[in-house]
C-alpha cells in the first residue's frame, strides 16, 4: 500500500528515498536532532582552531582547483569563501523546478550534517529556514559536470544575492529573504566550498527521478496486466513453475503481479488454451520488468547510501586523537552518474515494451479489434495517433539513454582532468521518467478503450474492475473521434500521483513487490 507522506523529517539518522520525496515535493519540515547538531559543532571547532593556526588546508587557507597553491592568509578567508559562490555561479538556461531545489538543499543539509565539513550550524539553519518557510532558489539548470554550479547558485541566496520564489514570485535574493524574514548571513572559513561541493544537486536529481522510475515499474505490471487480459493473453507464461528455473526474483515477483492482478479474470480464463503462446511483448513481460526493476532497486540502494553520505572535500576528521584534513574526492558523481544512465536504460526498455503492446491493440490484424478501437474507422481515426506520441517519445528516451558517464572534458587546468558526469546523467533521468509515464499512460488508454470490444459475458478480473471504473469516471468510452490530450494527461498524472498502484494493492491486497 502507498505510505502517507510525513509531515517531519528529523535529519540526524539516515533518511529513505521517501524521505526525500516528502520534503522536495510534499513539504515536510525539516527538523536536527541533538546528534546532528554536535557533530556539525565539534567539526566546526577544528577549521576554527585550525586557521587560528594557519594550518594549510584546500579551499579554506589555499585556493581552489589549479589555484591549490596559492596561499590564502587568515583575513581573506571570509572574501575567499565569498568569491567562491560569485565565480561559480555559472550554471545557466531554464531553472530547476521547485522541488529539484528544495531536494537539493537537503541533500547539503545531509552532506554536511554527517559532521566531516567543518561548517557552522547557523548556516545550515539557514537552509533549514528555507525549506520550512518554502523559500526556493532560482537554479539554472544546465551547464554541470558533477556539482559546483548550482550549488552556487542556491548559496548566492544565503547571502542576499540570486534569486528565489517566496510566495509564489520570483523575487531578487535580498528582497525573498526580507518578506521570510530570513536574514542573510556571511559566510566564514571552508563553508562557500562545502556549500558548493559534493554530490548535492546530482543525488537530488536523480532521487526524484528514481522516486518516479520505481513507481513507474509498478505500474507497468498493472498496465501489462490489463492490457493482457484485453488482449485475451494467455497467462500460462506467468506460470511460477517457469519462474522457479530461472530464479531472479524480481521476474518471479511480476509474475506474481500480474497472476495476482488476473486472479478470477473470466477473460483469461476463457482464453486460456486458445494458442500456443503469445507473442513477446505479452509473453515476456516477467522477463523484461524484472530485469528493469532489478536496476531500479540496484539504483535504490547506492542512492540511499549517497544520500546518507559526505561527499565534501576535503573532509574534517575529529576522532580524538586523530584530527586530521584530508584532501580527497568524495565529490565524485560515478556513483549516481552510473547508476542512472543504468536507470534511464531499464526505463527505455519498458517503454519499448509498453508501445509494443499497445500497438497490438490497436493493429486490426493482431487484435481482431476494429483499427485503433474505433468502431468507424476511416471516418475516424481513433487511438492511431497516441501511438506516434509513444515512437516520438521513444526516440527520445532511446538518445537520452545514451551513457553520460562514458564522457570526459578536462576542467580546471588539467587539475580536474577526468570528470564524472553524473550530474548529467541525473538530469536526464528526470526527463525519462516523465517519458515512460505517457507511454504507460498511452498503453492504458488503449486497454481502457478495447473493453467494449471483450466479450460483456465474461467478467474482467475484480482488480481490473476497479481500475477501469475509476478511470471510467473521467475518460469517455470513445465512439466517434474526441480531444485525446486531456486523457492522456488524466492517465499519466493517474500513474504519476501512485493512484493507480494503490487501486491494485488494496484489490489484491499486499504492496506490488
Amino acid at each position: 500500500m502507498q505510505k502517507p507522506y510525513l509531515k517531519s523529517i528529523t535529519l540526524g539518522p539516515d533518511i529513505t528515498l521517501e524521505d526525500l520525496v516528502s520534503v522536495a515535493r510534499h513539504g515536510a519540515r525539516v527538523e536536527f536532532s541533538e546528534d546532528y547538531r554536535e557533530r556539525v559543532n565539534r567539526s566546526r571547532t577544528l577549521v576554527e582552531q585550525w586557521v587560528d593556526q594557519n594550518r594549510v588546508m584546500y579551499g579554506v587557507t589555499t585556493g581552489f582547483g589549479a589555484l591549490c597553491t596559492k596561499a590564502i592568509s587568515k583575513e581573506e578567508t571570509a572574501q575567499l569563501q565569498r568569491n567562491i559562490i560569485l565565480s561559480h555561479s555559472t550554471s545557466v538556461g531554464e531553472p530547476l523546478k521547485q522541488e529539484q531545489a528544495r531536494a537539493t538543499m537537503l541533500m547539503v543539509l545531509q552532506n554536511l550534517g554527517q559532521g566531516y565539513s567543518g561548517v557552522r550550524l547557523a548556516v545550515l539553519e539557514k537552509y533549514r529556514e528555507f525549506l520550512n518557510r518554502n523559500l526556493v532558489p532560482w537554479i539554472p539548470r544546465e551547464g554541470s559536470v558533477g556539482y559546483l554550479c548550482p550549488e552556487a547558485h542556491m548559496a548566492l541566496v544565503l547571502i542576499g544575492e540570486g534569486k528565489a520564489y517566496f510566495d509564489g514570485r520570483l523575487l531578487p535574493g535580498a528582497e525573498a529573504l526580507e518578506e521570510a524574514g530570513i536574514e542573510p548571513i556571511e559566510l566564514c572559513a571552508k563553508e562557500g566550498l562545502a556549500l558548493i561541493s559534493g554530490t548535492t544537486s546530482a543525488t537530488a536529481l536523480a532521487a526524484l527521478a528514481l522516486y518516479d522510475l520505481l513507481g513507474a515499474a509498478k505500474a507497468a505490471d498493472v498496465i501489462a496486466a490489463i492490457t493482457l487480459e484485453a488482449s485475451k493473453g494467455l497467462i500460462r507464461a506467468f506460470d511460477d513453475r517457469v519462474m522457479r528455473v530461472r530464479p531472479h526474483p524480481q521476474q518471479s515477483e511480476t509474475a506474481a503481479n500480474i497472476r495476482d492482478i488476473l486472479a478470477d479474470s473470466e477473460v483469461i480464463d476463457h482464453c486460456r488454451n486458445a494458442r500456443i503462446q503469445d507473442a513477446l511483448s505479452l509473453r515476456c513481460v516477467p522477463q523484461l520488468h524484472g530485469a528493469a526493476r532489478k536496476t531500479l532497486l540496484d539504483a535504490r540502494r547506492t542512492l540511499e547510501i549517497e544520500i546518507n553520505s559526505c561527499c565534501d572535500n576535503p573532509i574534517i576528521w575529529s576522532e580524538p586523537g586523530e584530527e586530521d584534513v584530508i584532501s580527497a574526492c568524495n565529490p565524485d558523481s560515478s556513483y549516481v552518474g552510473i547508476e542512472m544512465d543504468s536507470a534511464c536504460i531499464a526505463a527505455t526498455c519498458l517503454a519499448k515494451m509498453s508501445e509494443r503492446r499497445n500497438n497490438r491493440m490497436i493493429d486490426e490484424t493482431l487484435s481482431g479489434n476494429p483499427w485503433f478501437l474505433i468502431k468507424n474507422p476511416g471516418l475516424n481515426s481513433g487511438l492511431m495517433i497516441p501511438q506516434y506520441t509513444q515512437a516520438g517519445l521513444l526516440g527520445d528516451m532511446r538518445m537520452l539513454s545514451t551513457p553520460s558517464t562514458i564522457d570526459n572534458t578536462s576542467t580546471c587546468g588539467n587539475q580536474e582532468d577526468y570528470v564524472a558526469m553524473g550530474y548529467n546523467a541525473a538530469k536526464k533521468s528526470v526527463q525519462i521518467a516523465e517519458k515512460l509515464e505517457y507511454i504507460l499512460a498511452i498503453e492504458l488508454l488503449s486497454a481502457y478503450e478495447s473493453q467494449v470490444f471483450l466479450d460483456p459475458s465474461l467478467a474482467r478480473s475484480p482488480v481490473t474492475a476497479k481500475i477501469l471504473a475509476e478511470i471510467g469516471q473521467h475518460v469517455p468510452t470513445i465512439e466517434q473521434d474526441v480531444f485525446l490530450h486531456p486523457h492522456i494527461e488524466f492517465l499519466r498524472n493517474f500513474i504519476h500521483s501512485g493512484r493507480l498502484t494503490e487501486i491494485a494493492e488494496q484489490a489484491i491486497g499486499r504492496s506490488l513487490s
